[in-house]
């Protein structure tokens, strides 16, 4: 699969809420091969500080060339991106790892928590586009508060999907957790379910999933230092023991070949 290292001009920046943002470029080489649930290794600042490159889902993709990222500020590397202005040239490695495998016309469900959100838009477009009734697709966005889940609400409706919305405080949607909503779906076993948050959700999507005899693809959200197998950072443990590069083998795995935390 092909792979850049791009000097990607931002073209838009957009601040979501108090520390959540989202970046538009200019990346014609590493949009036109970027599937759902990959990812792209940004380069924050010039020089040495920080050192290393950031992994930031694919967020979003079209047909003139733009990517987008979307990610909270949570450290020195972050807060350098979210200050970045239009024109600003970025270098961006991608699109790396295993994507979403999307089953055509099966109904699905999307499970997203927090940042865990990101790449669930680009995978929402593509299902989309494969459907004959966008119907078949419902999208689970959950967050702590009205402002990590509203923003991106319209985004994923514009697709005409079912989008249904909790928040951990009961500011917008349903309080409680994005789980208890997956639970109470109608599904049949040829349904698939797709999910990424924190690993706690993850795993209980799973096992709703698993319960009702449903297929669950995991995007799996780990620091890495190279994005490319080099530095051993993102290993994660497999259900037989072993480990597994979540930057070349993953982001996305089925649920059963992943040990969960009991």
């Amino acid at each position: 699969m092909a792979q850049y290292q791009e000097n990607a001009i931002v073209t838009r920046i957009e601040q979501l809420s108090f520390d959540n943002f989202r970046i538009s470029f200019d990346s014609p080489q590493i949009t036109a091969d970027s599937r759902p649930g990959q990812f792209v290794m940004v380069r924050s600042a010039e020089g040495t500080a920080p050192l290393l490159r950031r992994p930031f889902s694919i967020h979003q993709v079209d047909a003139n060339g733009n990517l987008q990222i979307y990610f909270k500020v949570v450290g020195k590397g972050t807060q350098l991106m979210s200050q970045f202005i239009a024109g600003e040239e970025v270098s961006l490695l991608g699109p790396l790892g295993k994507g979403f495998e999307m089953k055509k016309d099966k109904a699905v469900y999307l499970v997203g928590g927090g940042l865990g959100i990101a790449p669930l838009l680009l995978l929402t477009a593509r299902l989309a586009e494969n459907y004959t009734e966008p119907k078949k697709i419902t999208v689970i966005l959950g967050g702590r508060t009205k402002e990590e889940v509203e923003p991106l609400v319209e985004n994923f409706t514009s697709y005409g999907v079912t989008v249904l919305s909790t928040t951990d405080d009961g500011s917008f949607g349903d309080k409680g957790f994005v789980t208890n909503i997956l639970e109470k779906q109608v599904m049949s076993t040829e349904s698939m379910v797709y999910t990424c948050g924190p690993e706690a959700m993850m795993a209980r999507v799973y096992e709703i999933s698993k319960e009702k005899g449903l297929a669950c693809q995991v995007s799996v959200e780990k620091e890495m230092a190279c994005g490319m197998g080099a530095c051993l950072g993102c290993c994660k443990t497999k259900a037989d023991g072993d480990y597994t590069h979540v930057c070349i083998n993953g982001p996305v795995y089925y649920g059963e070949e992943l040990q969960w935390a009991k």
